[in-house]
């Protein structure tokens, strides 16, 4: 950051405005939200922030551009998305999900499925780090059980795409928390042992609920355990532990997916040239993150530039006057980014830098306010009939022949819920680890 701040400007948020209306209103028009690719409206946003600042230089403002695109932060963001995705895609080929899926079916008791789905859910998303993998995963099951067993629909689904997100907010592999952890400049365990006492209560909370609402069912028939699932889930198991130890991310991602191939091949699950194919086709799957946080990168130094980040933080300064209160102003700001994008890893990539300066102001603790970032993120991108999430279950249900609405589906969603009720109780209590 420049040693003299900006003149603080509400104008440099022009171009945040633009992305705004050119995603949501070109969506809303088209009645499809995943109609306007991401990287299109960052592109116009883009455009319309060089533009603005007439007393600068093109050329300097597009060399400021570049390098808020090839940020340290962003750069390192970028190749943990990478091995991410190459290790996500290298399990999947070698059948880690299908042999968690399974183990996880084995160990549920017919009369507790609602509840057993849920949990379900929760390692499975924990263990491969995406909620939309974990739905399209769980979700056919989930499905093909709702019929002979008289459970909702409704009820299955919000189970499943509750635990989704349990694991979206808390795995650590997961694109929210790399993108949490690398804006705060902080370890993934540190965010990790903050999350899991919002988490958690709240998973415990949804998992009771469940048991309680849930109808006896009749036993199915199930797998049965072999040594070869054993094998496929380690990989997962390998991921967890490490990452608990304090294991550098990148290395983890890297031996993690160096284990999963390997195992792949001696189970013949894949061969060489498989297993390249799955790691390459995972990398480039993250193709869209990485163009989106690249050019969330360039487009936040403008406004910064432009002095709207120093706005922001001027006019936030007015209403907080403590630790607390910038923790429920940082929830507030990725609530409302995560509302008008659809996207918690993009809405995170932008709030990230905004939080931290807040927070380093108001001397907020970095692994609270990460956790805060996931936490706040994972609500609402759980809650709105627009995202990924609830799109692709209700696409699920639809052609398995059980048609659900968005918005039925959001009233049996209960988890994102007990998610921020826990979190606002964690930023409302006293905490002897920051001021009040």
């Amino acid at each position: 950051m420049d040693a003299t701040s900006p003149t603080p400007r509400a104008s440099a948020f022009l171009p945040f405005l633009v992305f705004l209306l050119f995603y949501l209103g070109l969506s809303l028009w088209a009645n499809d939200f995943y109609k306007v690719p991401m990287p299109i409206a960052f592109l116009v946003a883009s455009a319309v922030a060089v533009c603005q600042n007439r007393r600068r230089k093109l050329a300097e403002k597009i060399d400021d551009y570049a390098k808020g695109m090839g940020d340290t932060n962003i750069m390192i963001m970028c190749l943990i998305f990478i091995l991410a995705g190459a290790f996500a895609s290298v399990a999947k080929g070698m059948g880690a999900v299908e042999a968690a899926v399974e183990l996880t079916r084995i160990a549920i008791p017919s009369r507790l499925l609602l509840s057993g789905m849920f949990v379900l859910s929760c390692l499975v998303s924990l263990s491969i780090g995406t909620s939309c993998g974990t739905i399209a995963a769980v979700t056919p099951i989930a499905l093909g059980l709702t019929e002979s067993l008289g459970i909702s629909p409704a009820w299955m689904i919000g189970a499943v795409v509750g635990g989704a997100m349990f694991g979206d907010n808390l795995s650590m592999i997961s694109d929210t928390t790399i993108a949490a952890t690398r804006t705060q400049g902080i370890e993934m365990r540190q965010k990790f042992l903050a999350n899991v006492l919002i988490a958690i209560p709240s998973a415990v909370a949804a998992t009771v609920l469940y048991v309680l609402i849930g109808n006896p069912a009749v036993s199915s028939e199930l797998p049965s355990v072999t040594w070869s699932h054993l094998w496929q889930i380690l990989p997962y198991v390998l991921i967890f532990v490490l990452a608990i130890a304090g294991m550098n991310v990148m290395m983890l991602l890297f031996c993690g997916t160096g284990i999963a191939a390997a195992i792949g091949i001696l189970l013949g699950k894949l061969d060489f040239w498989g297993a390249l194919k799955c790691i390459g086709d995972g990398s480039l799957g993250m193709a869209e993150t990485l163009f989106v946080a690249l050019l969330a990168g360039g487009l936040l130094r403008i406004i910064r530039k432009n002095g709207g980040i120093q706005w922001l933080l001027t006019r936030i300064e007015r209403t907080v006057s403590s630790t607390r209160g910038c923790e429920f102003g940082i929830l507030l700001l990725i609530c409302a980014i995560n509302l008008f994008t659809a996207n918690n890893t993009v809405a995170i990539v932008i709030a990230g830098p905004i939080a931290k300066e807040l927070s380093d102001r108001f001397n907020c603790l970095p692994f609270r306010v990460a956790s805060i970032l996931d936490s706040g993120s994972c609500v609402i991108q759980g809650l709105i009939p627009y995202g990924a999430q609830i799109l692709i279950a209700v696409g699920l249900a639809k052609s398995a022949g059980s048609p659900l609405s968005s918005i039925d589906l959001i009233c049996h969603l209960h988890y994102p819920l007990l998610l921020l009720v826990a979190l606002l109780i964690s930023i409302s209590l006293p905490s002897r680890q920051r001021g009040s």
